[in-house]
């Protein structure tokens, strides 16, 4: 049945395979399973182009060095397992290449193991162009690693990991056995592309052991990978074990830290962190002993706290290992901070985290800033860090010791894209001249495209006009492609059905002569239901609910009932909402459970008559940490007689290893908003970490609620007046003090009647 075959194959190390050795090219699995069986070192295993559906891909044998047995695809990128496939290697001297996972996800609990079953795990093997894309599981809270690295002297290099969406590791280094530790892997030339913020814990690109084997030494190379929006956490690398080197590496845009969250002697060197300017784009994060960071460059960071360009963590006196050991003789040197926001020392101390870093140097170090005034934010007792030739370009007030240089130099950008200063006395400060960040075209694979831009609305360019009618808009949607405009006539629009959105729409009504409008009318339980990675955008346009059947848990938005692992964006501008009324709950968008919308964006529109909330991103109610709506912005609106509150949004738990939620709710004005008995709330926070309440005017309403839980929220109410509503009330949950809200420029007053 199998012929043994003489290709040529070009993405195989010619020196990898013997001048005897046989080639099998098998066409389906049953193929596979009987050459598995013949396969001896220096032999190599065609898998036929084409879709390998439901494909349990083992690999385990005998190779040697020099002659792996090696498992590949007939033409690279052409081979792709689809459905519940995952890939499992055991054995010695194996390598797989060319393979592209999409359109599924893996059974297991991970989607490539070097590891085939516990007692057979893989040594001197290599995994090698091959493509992760959006292989996730369909529940975002289903935790998986795509990639479990077990056993020794294993390589993972030039693959193209995009698309987590579920919670668990991208990838992970195991040193859960004695045969796992000290292993000398390589992770090296990988493109790890966007993984969406996950609203939860355990959005990790990369972890290299846990905090129960964070004792014990991996000696794991992490170098010369791109880590490209790597949003999932604040932990975009978990360091949690002794001895690794991580090396040359570039961040590009990638929310969260480096982190040396657990273990010893580890070295982290010649990376580039550039942000770009975006939210909570952070560096590396020291805790722990003897650790080294050197020649490292980090430019347009915006994190602060935990996500700083350059933090230095207190520790935990005795600490257990799984909270954070006190930073000890810690080498911090030549590194450059320019254009970010924050560097922070002693970060983190409270009466839990109260030792401050001791025996460690920063040396050499170069900081600017046009922000340089807070620079540095120094949380606890800094005299155990001797700070030595460190030189910060800018004023002297803005130094956090004295013994860091203030110095007048400009910086210039060098041919390597990076900035230096020009002054030739501070050529040994900072970060090395010959840094070369490594780029985009030297990791992943050559024949798989990397991603684009994001994702926008009317991106596509196309706008399709839509005439007044009964479901004309529900043909209209399911007949739209990715970032289409469907422009709206005048007229009224009967929607018979819940309308799938599993796409970037916009929905618009056309500019009407005086008097006429776009109203859509509809009478199922919701109008629009978000699907997987959907997108919807609102406007110029009326919504009546007036018609809409009586059904517990009515929406004029919601999301699927199976939730949704891919996150998504609900925008509405001019868009006037009315009469949901037909029981005591109508929303207006519902983000259900398992769901996380990335912004929900309500500007200039009005809405009146709504016996529920406006957005309700509060179904995450486990206190796992978890929660709906990364940002959420409500501007310029009004809103009248309104059941329950404009915004109910909450977060619970004590987890800190999210940003969010952030929520800006400005320049609106609320009439008799939020006194249903459900709620008794106008505006109801809980755990959102950044709020900002402001030029708001309430009116006969019911009281804006706050209750702050873990991390150190920021709150701010200002210049908002309250007419006939009673004051804004504050909780702290785990705080022990008066409740961390800015209150400023408020004004309260009664009706006269009162």
């Amino acid at each position: 049945m199998l012929g043994r075959l003489s290709l040529w194959l070009a993405l195989v190390f010619a020196a990898a395979t013997p001048l005897r050795a046989e080639q099998y090219l098998v066409r389906d699995q049953n193929e596979y399973a009987e050459a598995l069986e013949q396969v001896a070192a220096g032999d190599v295993i065609l898998l036929a182009k084409g879709e390998w559906r439901d494909f349990d891909l083992v690999v385990t044998g005998k190779g040697r060095e020099g002659a792996p047995i090696t498992v590949t695809a007939e033409e690279p990128g052409k081979v792709i397992l689809t459905g519940h496939s995952n890939l499992r290697i055991g054995g010695q001297y194996i390598v797989v290449s060319g393979l592209v996972f999409r359109d599924g996800y893996s059974p297991r609990g991970e989607v490539i193991s070097f590891r085939r079953s516990k007692d057979d795990v893989a040594h001197n093997s290599r995994v090698t162009q091959v493509v992760i894309d959006h292989f996730s599981k369909p529940d975002r809270y289903e935790s998986d690693y795509w990639v479990g690295i077990y056993g020794k002297n294993n390589r993972f290099d030039h693959n193209h990991l995009v698309g987590k969406t579920n919670k668990g590791v991208t990838l992970a280094v195991r040193l859960d056995t004695p045969e796992s530790r000290d292993n000398g892997h390589r992770i090296d030339h990988n493109y790890f592309g966007p993984r969406p913020v996950l609203g939860s814990n355990g959005g990790e690109t990369i972890r290299i052991g846990t905090s129960k084997y964070s004792m014990f030494r991996s000696g794991t190379i992490v170098e010369r990978n791109v880590f490209d929006r790597c949003d999932g956490e604040v932990e975009i690398i978990s360091s949690k074990s002794g001895g690794n080197v991580y090396r040359e590496n570039l961040f590009l845009r990638s929310r969260g830290t480096l982190t040396l969250r657990h273990g010893d002697d580890n070295v982290v060197e010649r990376n580039v962190f550039l942000g770009h300017g975006k939210d909570y784009t952070g560096g590396i994060r020291v805790i722990n002993r003897n650790q080294t960071v050197r020649g490292n460059y980090m430019e347009g960071l915006r994190g602060t706290g935990f996500a700083s360009a350059l933090t230095v963590m207190n520790g935990v006196p005795n600490s257990p290992v799984n909270r954070y050991v006190q930073v000890e003789n810690a080498l911090i040197e030549r590194n450059t901070v320019v254009d970010s926001t924050r560097v922070t020392l002693a970060a983190g101390a409270d009466e839990e985290r109260s030792a401050p870093p001791v025996d460690s140097l920063m040396r050499a170090n170069l900081f600017a800033s046009p922000t340089d005034a807070n620079l540095f934010q120094v949380e606890d007792d800094i005299s155990g860090i001797d700070l030595q030739g460190n030189v910060l370009l800018g004023e002297r007030e803005a130094r956090p010791a004295p013994q860091i240089e203030a110095r007048a130099s400009e910086l210039a950008r060098a041919a390597n894209g990076l900035l230096y200063p020009v002054d030739p006395a501070l050529a040994d400060v900072g970060a090395p001249r010959d840094l070369q960040p490594v780029a985009l075209s030297q990791v992943g694979v050559p024949w798989y495209e990397k991603p684009g831009a994001e994702r926008a609305f009317g991106s596509s360019g196309a706008v399709h006009e839509v005439s007044p009618g009964e479901d004309s808009l529900v043909n209209a949607v399911a007949a739209a492609r990715e970032g289409d405009v469907l422009l709206l006539a005048a007229g009224e629009y009967l929607v018979t059905q819940v309308i799938p959105v599993d796409k970037m729409v916009t929905v618009k009504g056309a500019p009407a002569a005086p008097g006429g409008e776009a109203i859509i009318r509809f009478t199922r339980p919701a109008l629009f239901e978000l699907g997987e990675d959907s997108g919807l955008q609102l406007q110029q346009l009326t919504i009546d609910g007036g018609q809409a059947d009586d059904s517990v848990g009515n929406s004029v938005i919601r999301t699927n009932t199976a939730g949704a692992g891919a996150n998504m964006l609900v925008e509405m501008n001019d868009v006037a909402v009315r009469n949901l009324t037909v029981n005591k709950s109508f929303n207006v968008l519902t983000l259900g459970k398992s769901v996380l919308a990335d912004r929900v964006t309500i500007r200039a529109s009005e809405f009146s008559g709504v016996s529920g909330t406006i957005v309700s991103a509060a179904s995450e109610t486990e206190d796992f940490g978890q929660y709906n709506v990364e940002y959420l912005t409500i501007a310029d609106s009004t809103f009248a007689d309104i059941g329950g509150p404009i915004a109910q949004v909450y977060r619970g738990g004590t987890d800190e290893s999210t940003f969010g939620p952030f929520v800006e709710i400005s320049g609106n004005t609320l009439s008799n908003v939020g006194k249903a008995p459900a709620s008794h709330a106008s505006i109801l926070l809980h755990g959102v970490q950044t709020a900002r309440v402001a030029r708001n005017a309430f009116a006969d309403s019911a009281p804006l609620r706050v209750v702050h839980t873990v991390g150190r929220p920021k709150t701010a109410v200002i210049g908002n007046t309250f007419t006939g509503t009673p004051e804004p009330t504050f909780k702290e949950l785990v705080f022990d003090g008066t409740p961390r809200v800015e209150l400023a420029g408020n004004t309260f007053a009664r009706r006269a009647a009162e």
